[in-house]
């Protein structure tokens, strides 16, 4: 079969079908184009790239610009105030070779230019002089996931994660969001940095599960009558045990090699306290000493993807003082949103005269925790684990702090471990922090071509770095009536530590989801 004579999935009945090996044209090498392309995202062919993301359709505008989906009507100019809009010289870099749309997830799906990264550049462009704000910008830009593929595969080093952060806080501050809308996010930010507010929440989530009031819903016709945010919350909604309590301090075993801080997190914390504990049994058998200040809260991560400024360098502010008196060599993370925020608070907070050179040694000392085991190297033995796993890059580990190899090599040391790699590796699942909540018809779309490629790799295990790439592909999979268990690398790592056998991860014992 050739390329043209292909159907075109969004004709077929499913527009974002993910492609098949098996299912490749005939002409395997592509274009001198594509092959470049494919190199620069590192996919090992043309036809592991997106699904028709070399040329833009045209049905698919209407569905960006909010189709079926009424917006505010806001209109504001100029587009920008002059608090750190998005920077013409970093737009300027941007030289429109296209490298970046193959990796865009929301260019993956909709084939339309203002929604791949060079097109919501163009638009930042033109909001500096000469358009105003408006619904139309204001959607292509709510329509990012953040991923920063683009970052990873643009040869110019266009610095795409500084120019949308940027947008995004003016868009916060200037743009008026329906009512509906601007209520919905409030309650999102109300609610997920604050681990006491999420401990109150999982108090009722706990029995909502446990009697299985969820299926009663469902079969009652009422979950589907909810608004689609609503019903994608509740199908994110992990499996709740018993949250596990971390020592504000441990000891390592053994002679001391590092004191390093840790960051428990929010979401990490109330959901899956299990992986956390799982870190500090492996940072202590690997000789270091934990601290976990209870004093610590949100990182701000969350906040400074969404646009919300001075809320994210509050938190910055706090985790820094939290940190900064404890004397530490490092401050050891394990979530990769807050891993990539935390690395970024010198820029972050580079206006602040009494944070900036504090911000700058700060950052400097985080370290995701596959990254800062592979730097200190092992002393603790590894016991067999016979399983093979498929390893799910989390966009903000990969692209935004670029560390790939390190959680492999973590888990390839460990004996009778086989790491399988996923297809589109580099498109995001969905997850992307809040994406999912405010976006979710093509978080969906994303999540189920993320789930179908890791079942593809026949693999008995999940492992994946952050929190919520875990609750979209769990989420995903579900629809599709498939489970596979779900591990974070250090719960992995733990078990091979302490001589667990393989069930404990297959059949979840110990894990939450």
């Amino acid at each position: 079969m050739t390329e043209q004579d292909r159907p075109d999935p969004r004709q077929s009945g499913n527009r974002y079908d993910a492609t098949d090996a098996a299912e490749r044209r005939d002409d395997q090498s592509g274009t001198t184009r594509e092959q470049a392309m494919a190199g620069a995202i590192g996919a090992g062919n043309p036809q592991d790239i997106g699904q028709s993301t070399l040329a833009a359709t045209t049905e698919s505008l209407q569905h960006t610009v909010g189709k079926d989906r009424p917006e505010s009507g806001s209109y504001t100019f100029p587009a920008f105030d002059s608090h750190h809009p998005p920077e013409k010289d970093l737009i300027d870099d941007c030289v429109h070779c296209g490298f970046c749309l193959p990796t865009c997830p929301t260019y993956v799906l909709f084939g339309e230019e203002m929604d791949s990264p060079r097109g919501r550049i163009y638009l930042m462009n033109k909001g500096l002089t000469e358009e105003p704000m408006n619904d139309t910008m204001v959607r292509h830009w709510d329509l990012c996931l953040g991923c920063m593929a683009c970052v990873t595969a643009c040869p110019s080093g266009v610095q795409y994660d500084k120019l949308i952060e940027a947008t995004r806080a003016q868009v916060e501050r200037r743009y008026e969001r329906r009512a509906d809308d601007k209520a919905f996010r409030e309650m999102i930010f109300q609610l997920f940095p604050y681990r006491s507010r999420l401990r109150l929440a999982a108090g009722p989530l706990r029995l909502y599960q446990r009697f299985g009031i969820d299926k009663k819903l469902r079969r009652a016709g009422i979950m589907s009558r909810l608004p689609a945010r609503m019903r994608a919350m509740e199908a994110l909604m992990p499996k709740l045990g018993k949250e596990e309590k971390i020592p504000e301090h441990t000891s390592p075993t053994g002679e001391r090699r590092r004191r390093v801080g840790f960051l428990t997190g929010c979401v990490q914390q109330v959901f899956f306290s299990q992986v956390n504990s799982a870190t500090v049994r492996v940072l202590a058998a690997e000789g270091c000493e934990v601290v976990a200040p209870k004093s610590q809260g949100c990182c701000g991560a969350l906040s400074t993807h969404a646009g919300r400024e001075e809320e994210s360098l509050n938190f910055a502010r706090k985790t820094i003082d939290t940190f900064e008196r404890e004397n530490l060599d490092h401050v050891v993370v394990n979530a990769a949103g807050c891993g990539s925020t935390m690395k970024e608070y010198a820029y972050l907070l580079r206006d602040d005269p009494e944070y900036a050179a504090r911000a700058k040694k700060f950052s400097a000392k985080v370290k995701d925790v596959s990254e800062f085991l592979q730097e200190i190297g092992t002393v603790s033995e590894r016991h067999p684990l016979p399983v093979a796993a498929a390893y799910h890059d989390a966009c903000h580990l990969a692209h935004q702090q670029g560390i790939r190899q390190q959680p492999r090599k973590t888990l390839k040391q460990i004996p009778g471990m086989e790491v399988k790699e996923i297809t589109e590796a580099e498109v995001c699942c969905g997850s992307a922090g809040i994406y999912n909540m405010v976006e979710p018809e093509p978080a969906a779309e994303l999540g189920e071509r993320k789930a179908k490629n890791v079942l593809k790799t026949g693999a008995q295990m999940i492992v994946t770095s952050n929190p919520g790439c875990m609750l979209q592909i769990q989420a995903s999979l579900k629809k599709m009536d498939r489970e596979i268990p779900m591990a974070h690398p250090m719960e992995v790592l733990d078990a091979s530590i302490r001589g667990e056998p393989v069930e404990t991860l297959l059949d979840g014992r110990g894990l939450q989801g």
